[in-house]
């Protein structure tokens, strides 16, 4: 399986916290975000990862170059801001096994789900798969509509701004080949409104396991004195 993380946006919410560093290199308890996804992408035997930078991607390579927690790392730097859709596209032309499915990460994201069960789950013929992490609140979030049964996506429901739970999109995604054949011609595009809503066979992997966005810097804040390390549960 390839493995690709997002790292290229430009953080404007984090403003001036993300001001000379890029959201994968913060740090929380004593980790970066890039070795907490790392440390999960090795429980899948995952040993490559392309990067998929821009934004201060000069930055990371700096830091981390080529190898991080004994997982190789390869660059594939935007010379321009071409979307996720557009990331992901351009990133998975660098993977060794093209054929082979990849697991996408947004570079905010930390969560406790298992990803050797959601891999698990991946249907061989399908799209792909997106991660459904349940909020208690999911109000500033759209949300998931899927089957119950074969946890087939529906739709997407935009934010309605109601303080109620939801599974939402966890920002974790594993797709198949048979992905790319929705993706628009363009070098630039957003995965969630110019892909996935044409995709026939996405399903869903509900999670109830503990996720936070540290992209804001209210959950960054969170996260630096509660976040845990499932494996030890200590802080």
């Amino acid at each position: 399986m390839n493995a690709i993380i997002l790292c290229g946006g430009l953080s404007t919410r984090l403003k001036d916290i993300t001001k000379d560093i890029p959201k994968i290199l913060l740090e929380i308890k004593n980790k970066t975000v890039l070795d907490w996804q790392l440390e999960k992408l090795k429980e899948i035997g995952i040993s490559e990862v392309v990067m998929a930078a821009g934004h201060l991607s000069h930055v990371i390579e700096m830091t981390v170059g080529a190898e991080r927690l004994g997982v190789k790392l390869i660059y594939a730097i935007e010379k321009e801001r071409l979307g996720t859709g557009g990331a992901i596209k351009y990133a998975w032309s660098f993977a060794s096994r093209p054929d082979d499915p990849v697991i996408v990460l947004n570079g905010d994201i930390l969560t406790h789900i298992n990803l050797n069960d959601m891999v698990g789950k991946l249907k061989p013929e399908s799209d792909g798969m997106i991660l459904g992490a349940k909020v208690d609140d999911a109000s500033s979030y759209g949300t998931l509509d899927f089957d119950e049964d074969d946890y087939h996506l529906k739709r997407f429901r935009e934010k309605v701004g109601l303080k109620q739970p939801g599974y939402i999109n966890g920002g974790y995604y594993i797709f198949t080949k048979f992905a790319q054949k929705y993706f628009p011609p363009q070098d630039a595009f957003s995965i969630e409104y110019e892909a996935f809503p044409f995709m026939e066979n996405l399903h869903v992997y509900p999670s109830d396991e503990p996720w936070i966005d540290v992209g804001v810097p209210e959950r960054l804040e969170w996260a630096r004195d509660n976040w845990t390390d499932p494996k030890t549960n200590n802080e």
